[in-house]
């Protein structure tokens, strides 16, 4: 059991860490609520909040269009990565076919190979079918991108159910399509989220692949949308600050309001 001075440190170091971790959110987000007239390279402490700077940054840097082009990719990218995740892990924790551990550790090479390596034949491969300055062209190789961890995710977590609870509901009359949706899908609702969750950031965050492949102004994601703005306001720190926090704040929502999920998802992992 921990004692009392033993829980107080820990809160004391746990409180140190998190302070150097917001202290630069904090500063972006003060340089953002500054006067431009007042705004600077350095951290600057506004005298009052000037919210007029995310209304600018808005308006100037189009960011309406980038952010619905973001939540359209993203959202397509967490949907379907999700489905065939599940799929894929209840295949690879359930069921035995010819070839399956080959098959499971080419999968998890996707894990291995940075999708640096890749962009250059890829862009070649959807020019020669069309798909580049598309949508698909950041959906379909997203997907695939995050497949390989959601799979292995999603295979770890039907792995540590227990076997009985799937042979109560076989000899129930239940085929393996109603073991999967019925029960194993919702009970597995907090390592889904985390998953969905983590899937979410890295698909909105991604920069270089929608660098590579759109053109069009209009398909633009956040992201990038958010370099372009940077390049044109090299000396307006405000602006740059309102422009980072907006492309931020959607990542920010969506962990605080399935941060307890997440946390749950987290400690299910750890603890099989």
């Amino acid at each position: 059991m921990i004692s009392k001075r033993e829980a107080t440190l820990n809160y004391l170091i746990l409180g140190f860490f998190a302070v150097i971790a917001l202290f630069p959110l904090l500063g972006v987000l003060s340089s953002a609520l500054t006067d431009p007239a007042n705004s600077s390279a350095s951290l600057t402490l506004p005298d009052s909040p000037h919210f007029a700077n995310f209304l600018t940054a808005w308006n100037q840097g189009h960011f309406g269009t980038y952010m619905r082009s973001s939540a359209i990719v993203t959202v397509s990218v967490v949907v379907l990565a999700s489905i065939l995740a599940i799929l894929a892990g209840y295949a690879f924790a359930t069921m035995r076919f010819r070839g399956q551990s080959v098959l499971f550790y080419l999968l998890l090479l996707g894990l291995m190979v940075p999708s640096e390596a890749l962009i250059i034949p890829l862009y070649y491969d959807l020019r020669d079918i069309g798909l580049t300055d598309t949508y698909w062209s950041l959906i379909f190789p997203q997907i695939a991108q995050s497949l390989a961890f959601a799979t292995f995710w999603m295979r770890n977590f039907f792995r540590g159910i227990p076997t009985s609870l799937i042979e109560a509901a076989q000899l129930d009359g239940a085929t393996r399509w109603g073991v999967l949706w019925r029960i194993l899908v919702p009970i597995s609702k907090p390592a889904l989220l985390t998953m969905s969750m983590l899937i979410f950031m890295w698909t909105w965050n991604e920069f270089l692949m929608p660098l590579v492949m759109i053109t069009a102004e209009d398909l633009k994601t956040a992201p990038l949308g958010l370099a372009f703005f940077q390049g044109q306001h090299t000396s307006q720190f405000s602006l740059l600050a309102a422009g980072a926090t907006i492309v931020a704040a959607p990542v920010v929502v969506v962990y605080l309001f399935l941060q307890r999920h997440f946390i749950a998802g987290m400690l299910s992992g750890a603890v099989k």
